[in-house]
């Protein structure tokens, strides 16, 4: 975090003032003894907020039948063992709706604060029923933001314009295409079966999360105000989202402020990989910036990609301008990236972390009850029965787990990262020596990997659940199939399901 309280970037003549209510008297009891300037100075105060992107559909959203969401922030302490601990739970409704103003226009925010339990407090009580619920609500808002935003539009969707540009500008032949055409692999096809069965209106999407009918419309709008093509390479992602600084000494050349990342760890391992493959793989056909200028076909695939498959947002002054090779490596490697390690870690990660569904719960059903009223006093006495009547009934609850475990399996025929399905992919025996290389060096990420999450120092490589981090295990050596299911480990090559 940056400053403290969270503030809001919505416009205030269109929201009014939505700063948060979380004070220095919520948070200071769970900093260990140090302030909240110094938790800021210390990088040791960390926000997961959804409030932004939810206000503005929240009232359509609690329209919709056996619904009830709040806009939630999350303020998480980094402890001295290197784990994050939420310290307070902020959730927000548009300020008309608690006054009942039915004019459309939201005026601020209705919120309330939750925070954990004194570590004096010993049993059950409300108010750790309380907490309960408010984590429950946040991980409602998260569920639906992994799967609409870091999966469907930072994956699938955004990748389409860059694999049609491809297939329509670069011959079969040219060096750019051999480079990427194993990350395009069937990404077109699940995409088109994505919008038969799932992102269609009355698909599964809809029917499951608690978007309902808003759920393409509130990706269309992030994609639209924050996507950007530059920000998705993992250093410069990690470095947005205040998880990192820049940093040339260290992997990646970022450094992390969460040491214990496995994600980010890993990687980044997995990152400098790619990156260095294609550096080289490039650096063999483009010996100057002007050959790449002189490349027609490049050209004009990055030209289509970006103004006509990204034409809404072509002239966003990030877009890179394909002028030097270093241009073009940095961009191959991100897409390399995206469409393998990026996708590998958001989708395969869905049933092992969410298929119990208390514990990723992808609908909430009604507000936290009020003191004084019959449903808070069936908080006091009966909390189980609460949080499941909350949180989605059978039926959704049945069919997004259906949903998560079928889109976390690996199949049986997957192509993993650092493999070809094609031997003869290229004649060239320099850009054949690279990719070898490329290959020796993910086997090392392998053994890093493995041997991280036998180190009892690393507590978030194998979490509470000793359930260890292998999302991001490449898996090469596997090229018949024996990681099929649901095995959480493996990189595909491509975006296939």
């Amino acid at each position: 975090m940056e400053e403290f309280p969270p503030r809001s970037a919505l416009d205030p003549s269109k929201f009014g003032d939505q700063t948060s209510t979380i004070t220095t008297d919520h948070i200071e009891r769970n900093l260990d003894g140090i302030s909240v300037q110094q938790a800021l100075e210390d990088n040791r105060l960390y926000i997961l907020d959804h409030h932004d992107h939810l206000i503005p559909f929240l009232d359509d959203i609690n329209k919709l039948d056996d619904t009830f969401v709040y806009a939630t922030r999350t303020l998480l302490f980094l402890t001295s063992d290197g784990t994050l601990r939420p310290i307070a739970i902020e959730l927000s409704l548009p300020a008309h709706a608690a006054s009942n103003n039915d004019d459309g226009i939201i005026t601020g925010a209705v919120s309330k604060v939750y925070t954990p339990p004194p570590p004096t407090h010993v049993g059950g009580g409300v108010e750790v029923s309380l907490w309960q619920l408010a984590k429950a609500y946040v991980v409602v808002n998260d569920c639906g933001w992994h799967q609409l935003v870091s999966h469907w539009l930072n994956t699938h969707a955004v990748m389409e314009p860059f694999v049609i540009a491809a297939n329509r500008q670069l011959s079969v032949v040219h060096p750019v295409h051999k480079l990427l055409q194993p990350h395009f692999r069937d990404t077109l096809t699940i995409n088109a079966l994505a919008r038969q069965t799932l992102i269609n209106a009355g698909g599964i999407f809809e029917k499951a999360f608690f978007h309902g009918h808003h759920a393409l419309a509130m990706s269309a709008a992030v994609y639209k105000d924050t996507w950007n093509f530059t920000d998705q390479s993992l250093p410069d992602d990690l470095i947005k989202r205040g998880m990192a600084v820049a940093d040339a000494s260290c992997p990646g050349k970022v450094r992390l402020l969460v040491e214990d990342y496995p994600y980010a760890v890993d990687g980044l391992a997995v990152w400098s990989a790619i990156e260095q493959w294609v550096s080289n793989y490039c650096a063999i056909y483009y010996p100057t910036d002007q050959h790449l200028r002189d490349d027609a076909e490049v050209q004009a695939w990055w030209k289509e990609a970006r103004e006509v498959g990204h034409g809404d947002i072509k002239d966003r002054p990030w877009w890179p301008e394909m002028t030097t090779v270093a241009a073009l490596a940095k961009s191959c490697s991100t897409i390399i990236w995206i469409t393998s390690a990026l996708h590998a870690a958001v989708n395969f990660s869905q049933y092992p972390y969410g298929g119990f569904s208390p514990n990723r719960p992808m609908v909430s059903r009604r507000p936290v009850p009020e003191r004084g009223t019959a449903e808070y006093a069936e908080l006091e006495q009966r909390p189980d029965k609460v949080l499941i009547r909350t949180i989605a009934g059978q039926l959704r609850t049945l069919l997004g787990i259906s949903l998560v475990e079928v889109l976390s399996r690996h199949s049986g025929d997957e192509v993993y990262l650092g493999q070809r399905d094609t031997p003869e992919w290229t004649s060239d025996a320099s850009a054949k020596e690279a990719f070898r290389r490329f290959g020796d060096r993910l086997v090392g990420v392998e053994a890093r990997i493995a041997e991280m999450n036998r180190d009892p120092r690393l507590r978030n490589s194998v979490g509470p659940a000793r359930l260890p981090y292998t999302l991001l295990f490449p898996n090469t050596s596997d090229a018949g199939g024996g990681a099929a299911g649901l095995t959480a480990k493996g990189i595909p090559n491509s975006i296939t399901i």
